[in-house]
């Protein structure tokens, strides 16, 4: 177990702690994986550096369009956040769906991000907003798109010896735009998903056809995944179940789900992933046409 438990007072104050480390510190915010993997000894450290009492990590704001949720916004603070709820429904739709709520009360979005398992809730519903991460070290900040932060499961691009995301953003949906979660598990709360899905729709030409969509699935490849050909194939079709159908029929085909013992055979998640898309699609268009 760690040795030190610090708390730093400022963004830089953390990273310079990591560093002093030299690689046997760890961020930790709410911990629900972190702490579970220290005591199973899958992972070992010095200290660990909460970021909790770091003013401004805990906020939720739009700015210039943007919603920016700071790295210790909680998902019950998404859940229960009137903007996200508004502009990025699939979001909240997401964190609902995750664990307990004592789970909820305590875990962050961004560390269901830097945890890098393909079927992260948060992480699948922020890859269909386009979400970038802000990722700091002691030579400044850049934003980061989500998918460029995975390397595999459970492997994060972001170095925890001496870097931490601060923050996430992504376009809050305008009119003419909807979202939407769906997710497949064995019961309804405490168990990883067999499948889950996120889509966020834009109409055009009288709400008669679809501007845009984007559709995430996981687990069904070692990071979230975009079905892209499936997104093409929206792109201008006409609104209908025919094109609903046709998008999901090309995202199960375009998928990589795997037989797993605990998330059932290959060809079963590849019919449920027509059934999610599905359901996806027709709220996300529902909420879309109701803006």
């Amino acid at each position: 177990m760690w040795q030190e438990y610090l708390f730093p007072a400022s963004v830089q104050e953390a990273l310079e702690m990591l560093v002093s480390y030299k690689g046997e510190a760890r961020i930790v915010a709410g911990g629900t994986d972190l702490i579970l993997e220290l005591k199973e000894g899958k992972r070992r450290v010095k200290a660990l550096v909460d970021i909790t009492r770091i003013p401004g990590l805990d906020e939720i704001e739009l700015k210039e369009g943007m919603i920016v949720l700071g790295a210790g916004v909680t998902h019950r603070q998404a859940w229960e956040s009137s903007l996200v709820r508004e502009r990025a429904a699939v979001l909240a739709e997401a964190c609902h769906a995750i664990g307990s709520p004592q789970i909820r009360n305590v875990g962050t979005i961004v560390g269901n991000v830097v945890n890098a398992q393909p079927a992260a809730d948060a992480a699948i519903a922020l890859t269909a907003l386009g979400a970038e991460l802000e990722v700091a070290d002691l030579d400044g900040r850049r934003w980061i798109p989500i998918g460029e932060l995975y390397e595999g499961p459970g492997r994060s691009k972001v170095d925890p010896t001496h870097q931490m995301v601060t923050a996430v953003r992504f376009p809050a949906l305008r009119p003419g735009q909807g979202s939407a979660f769906e997710r497949l598990a064995k019961r309804r709360a405490l168990a990883l998903p067999i499948l889950n899905t996120a889509v966020v729709v834009g109409l055009e030409g009288d709400d008669r056809a679809f501007a845009e969509a984007r559709i995430a699935l996981g687990p069904v490849a070692p990071t979230p995944f975009r079905a892209r050909r499936a997104e093409k194939a929206l792109h201008g079709a006409s609104i209908g179940e025919g094109s609903i159908a046709k998008a999901a029929e090309i995202a199960s085909r375009e998928a990589k789900p795997r037989t797993s013992l605990l998330r059932a055979s290959e060809e079963y998640r590849r019919e449920m992933i027509k059934v999610l898309v599905r359901r996806a699609l027709r709220r996300a268009l529902e909420e879309a046409q109701g803006r």
